[in-house]
């Protein structure tokens, strides 16, 4: 573990342990400290702001709630991940049965990808809006487990460890989706092999989708 990751884990702990004693300025600095990763979790996983925004609020709702329970076995935002996933993917399975499209001009991580690629241009906005339209459909196709793994390995920068705990299985496992998420995703982006200018995309990213152009997405809320 990093000395950042450690210091990370040590106020995270601390914060834990005060809003546990009865301070609710803790618990509201947990909420500022993890806000935005946890709806941008929710947002790439349910494809609604909307169920995004309702999640994320959810999560720390049942966080609070039950913040008595937690007993330290793993990280705190490990633990909020692991509530945003299970609530995410139930909420992009009701949209399923409800027979919703997935993918629709407004998506909003559509919009935001391209806001933040396109600089302004409308001509590369144009472009870039069909590309990731197929990246977001590919990334969409894949089973729900596997999609949650490269979206928290990925687009979140957890580690194959910390993505292990939140989804209840073993590091092998997850090494083995993201190998499979590459593949998949790379056939579904063939024959056109588009790589745009990126923002602020982790290496993880870049590793796994070379060549396929998945969107550098920045989130805010």
């Amino acid at each position: 573990m990093t000395h950042d990751a450690r210091h990370e884990a040590a106020t995270a702990t601390a914060l834990v342990a005060g809003a546990k004693s009865g301070d609710p300025r803790a618990f509201d600095a947990l909420v500022r400290r993890y806000r935005k990763r946890i709806f941008a979790c929710a947002l790439h996983l349910s494809g609604s702001e909307s169920d995004a925004d309702d999640i994320t609020q959810d999560v720390f709702l049942r966080a609070y709630g039950t913040l008595s329970q937690f007993e330290g076995r793993s990280e705190f935002f490990t633990w909020v991940y692991r509530l945003t996933v299970n609530r995410a993917l139930d909420a992009r399975r009701a949209r399923a049965r409800r027979s919703e499209s997935s993918i629709e001009e407004d998506d909003p991580r559509l919009e935001r990808a391209v806001l933040v690629d396109s600089g302004g241009d409308p001509r590369r906005a144009a472009e870039l809006r069909q590309t990731y339209a197929r990246v977001l459909q590919a990334l969409d196709a894949l089973p729900a487990e596997m999609r949650a793994t490269v979206v928290l390995v990925a687009l979140q920068g957890l580690s194959n460890g910390e993505a292990a705990v939140v989804q209840k299985c073993s590091r092998g496992t997850i090494a083995w989706r993201m190998h499979e998420a590459r593949n998949r995703l790379a056939v579904a982006m063939e024959p056109t092999r588009i790589t745009p200018k990126r923002a602020g995309i982790s290496s993880h990213l870049e590793e796994l989708l070379v060549g396929a152009g998945l969107p550098g997405i920045v989130y805010e809320s």
